[in-house]
């Protein structure tokens, strides 16, 4: 390597880990503020590293509030929309590619014209539904809400990497004495996992993280997802508890992390399948 490579080398390289830096400051400046004691929070000239490491926030959180109950409820209403969105996503996508009939492609086009509006568009009229057959203010109210925008962009995601998987796979599997169905759960899915494992990350990413239909559409203490419990819980009028604010956002960030570091190659998959026609 010569001297002009090797300075472009270090250019690039510094370049992208001041950007990388950038990026995660409020990430890291999260987490370091979670485990200063109250009294570094408000300190002036503020102090990134903490003199005194604590961990008094996350017991305080865990034990003291219920915190560990919006946790559970966001991982229900996150797990439940997901599944129910990749359930009916896959037949939908699959009828969508294999299935000839009339006005397939306008059907194909309307979905994703539905995922185009705002999502605030339909939360009223979403409410009232929710009311008329008798679950506002559950967490069935909330998988139903989220699968509505969530559906349209997972089954045209989907439908692009169906699109790519050729049809002679699925007719020998036909000719083998495979019933429709069989060839659809041996065939296609396993073709088709990188799409839907990136499809259901997005899905259950945004039911994990939404707010306004949480706040809307859910009053009860019981059934809070995360986003409106911890703020409900920490968030007042006259004061924002940061300490224990910095630890929810922590520990609300930690099943994302999780999904992320073993999904990875998946995701990476996924997305370079998704933009191949067939």
């Amino acid at each position: 390597m010569n001297q002009q490579s090797r300075l472009s080398y270090i250019i690039t390289n510094l370049v992208t880990w001041s950007l990388v830096l950038v990026i995660a400051f409020p990430l890291i400046w999260m987490v370091l503020t979670s485990i200063k004691p109250q009294n570094e929070l408000f300190k002036i000239p503020p102090s990134i590293l903490p003199q005194q490491v604590t961990f008094e926030h996350y017991a305080i959180l865990l034990q003291k509030t219920p915190f560990l109950r919006y946790f559970a409820n966001s991982m229900m209403l996150a797990t439940a929309t997901t599944v129910l969105v990749i359930i009916v996503g896959a037949l939908g996508a699959y009828s969508l590619v294999r299935f000839k009939y009339r006005g397939r492609e306008t059907l194909a086009g309307m979905v994703l014209f539905t995922y185009l509006l705002p999502s605030v568009v339909l939360l009223i009229p979403l409410y009232l539904m929710m009311v008329k057959i008798g679950i506002s203010n559950t967490l069935a109210s909330l998988v139903v809400a989220y699968t509505t925008f969530s559906l349209p962009y997972a089954l045209w995601l989907l439908r692009s990497f169906m699109a790519g998987i050729p049809e002679d796979m699925e007719s020998a599997a036909l000719v083998d004495g495979a019933s429709r169905m069989g060839a659809f759960i041996d065939v296609i899915l396993p073709q088709a996992l990188p799409g839907i494992i990136s499809t259901a990350l997005f899905t259950f990413i945004l039911a994990w993280n939404e707010y306004l239909y949480a706040l809307v559409l859910v009053n009860s203490d019981q059934s809070r997802p995360l986003t409106t419990g911890v703020m409900n819980m920490l968030i007042t009028s006259f004061n924002i508890d940061w300490s224990l604010l910095m630890a929810a956002s922590v520990m609300m960030s930690i099943p994302l992390i999780i999904i992320f570091a073993f999904l990875q190659s998946y995701l990476t998959r996924g997305f370079g399948a998704g933009g191949v026609k067939g």
